[in-house]
């Protein structure tokens, strides 16, 4: 599957975020201002995730369909992945 340049932006920023965090914790910062930076972190990661189940179920039914399949299959797939996810 190919994944949009703006997917791996997002994640680069995830990957500074998290190196934000570990900072923040060497310098001590309070419980709450770690969790509200975790939690960004959280959504930001769950936002990647929805994308690349959407893309691929996407891709997946534009095949099925074009073989003349039934899609039942590909929706409880991306179904399982999203709860996998949680």
């Amino acid at each position: 599957m190919e994944y949009d340049t703006n997917v791996r932006h997002r994640l680069r920023r995830v990957e500074g975020q998290v190196r934000g965090v570990l900072n923040m914790m060497e310098q001590e910062k309070s419980c709450g201002e770690v969790v509200t930076q975790l939690s960004a972190i959280r959504a930001a990661i769950d936002r990647v995730i929805m994308y690349a189940i959407g893309e691929n179920m996407e891709q997946c039914m534009r095949e099925e369909i074009k073989s003349g399949k039934n899609t039942d299959e590909v929706v409880r797939a991306a179904i399982d992945l999203l709860m996998k996810s949680r």
